[in-house]
């Protein structure tokens, strides 16, 4: 087989190719691609060869790409001169066929987790007639294209290119795909860019880590930042949730928890032991732990159990103006408030306002003209089918949740019950 600079080629292809010598005799077949992401994570630092002796000790090469050329014949030899290394310790290396054929990326375009079929490359030659070559990564094929070259590999590989040209082409850009180190003593694994993770809905991004393989998915979760990891774990089951934050410290799981809603937190705690769930509530902030310990004592399919405690309720006599400037200081999920609750000095539930209502008012309108003339509430020990009878009797949004002396506890919101429902299942 021979190869043209400037053209494109794949791993599967590669594999086992013949590299000759300057004398143009067979030095050895391909036998894998190093990467050196410290240096260039673009492209092919190295091949290692397989000396063309037979027998079982043929030994292994270490070939840099730049002491490689094509000749007149257009077959791929060593450039003269050249003194050929043993394959060095290749820790620091990614290796293209053994790390990355048949393992799990995500693809962000279509929110999923692919396997990786094959690894498409491109011959780029010199400039100014330097004969020396470079092999850059292009794409990671994810589609039926590779896997059908590397299941006709052994065949002629003008049929198998006809054959694989047939088939639509479903790659990652290497562009796309940054390089994750899992475990130092472990190989290299790859995810997509932060910047492109934080940008993914946080129920995508859930469930990619769901169809993630353990390692991978401890991997891609510990490299995110709280604000992010907090979002997802809100989302993922929570078998998984569990199996997430085991694989991290109590202080990480601290904060993450911080910035989760409180009762999505109390939740998650309650699902572990009391040792590592005491741990994980002494690294966390003095406000943060005594919202998530007051939770934590409530049956988690009670009203109680699926409220939160961060929304916002304002004085009753407030105007619209002095609650707006409550909602610009609200420091939780601002995109999840729905309502506005009116309380008494003592904390008592007086009314409910919608968000739209007290946006379309002029801002000196006492909030009692906007209060909503029927008003739906829970008890603390509601059971959770109770609950989601009311919101779907009553079309709700959030549902305030009231102690015994009718002062406002906490508030359920819609997607605490779709939650529930589905773990009850």
């Amino acid at each position: 087989m021979t190869r043209t600079p400037n053209q494109r080629t794949s791993v599967s292809t590669l594999l086992g190719a013949p590299v000759f010598a300057a004398d143009g005799s067979e030095f050895g077949r391909v036998r894998e691609f190093a990467v050196a992401p410290l240096v260039d994570a673009s492209r092919v630092e190295a091949l290692v060869v397989q000396a063309a002796k037979t027998g079982r000790k043929a030994r292994r090469s270490f070939l840099p790409i730049a002491a490689l050329q094509f000749g007149p014949d257009g077959r791929l030899q060593i450039q003269p001169g050249i003194s050929v290394e043993l394959m060095p310790k290749h820790d620091d290396f990614l290796m293209l066929e053994r790390d990355l054929l048949d393992q799990q990326i995500i693809d962000v375009h279509g929110h999923k987790v692919v396997r990786v079929n094959d690894v498409d490359l491109v011959w780029e030659n010199g400039s100014n007639g330097d004969p020396k070559v470079s092999l850059r990564i292009a794409e990671v094929e994810v589609g039926t294209r590779g896997a059908v070259r590397r299941l006709l590999k052994g065949l002629p590989d003008g049929l198998v290119e006809r054959v694989a040209c047939r088939l639509r082409p479903v790659v990652i850009p290497w562009d796309f795909v940054d390089l994750i180190d899992r475990d130092p003593a472990r190989r290299v694994r790859l995810k997509i860019e932060q910047d492109r993770l934080a940008q993914m809905h946080p129920s995508d991004l859930a469930d990619i880590l769901e169809e993630l393989a353990p390692a991978e998915r401890e991997a891609l979760f510990s490299s995110l930042d709280e604000e992010v990891a907090a979002e997802a774990l809100e989302e993922v089951e929570p078998r998984t949730q569990k199996t997430l934050i085991e694989s991290l410290g109590s202080e990480q799981v601290a904060g993450i928890l911080e910035e989760m809603d409180p009762g999505a937190a109390a939740d998650l705690l309650s699902e572990l032991s009391e040792e590592r769930s005491d741990a994980i509530l002494e690294e966390m902030g003095e406000d943060e732990r005594h919202e998530v310990e007051e939770l934590l004592e409530y049956a988690p399919n009670s009203a109680a159990g699926l409220m939160t405690t961060e929304y916002v309720a304002v004085a009753e006599g407030s105007t619209v103006e002095s609650t707006l400037g409550e909602l610009q200081a609200f420091e939780g999920d601002l995109e999840a408030v729905t309502e506005i609750f009116v309380v008494s000095p003592e904390g008592e539930l007086r009314g409910v306002i919608s968000l739209a209502r007290l946006a379309l008012a002029a801002r000196e309108t006492p909030l009692a003209e906007l209060q909503e003339e029927h008003m739906t509430s829970a008890p603390l020990n509601a059971n959770g089918r109770k609950v989601a009878e009311l919101f779907d009797k009553y079309n709700l949004r959030a549902l305030p949740v009231l102690d015994q002396a009718q002062r406002l506890a906490g508030v359920i919101r819609a997607e605490h019950v779709i939650a529930w429902l589905r773990g009850s299942k």
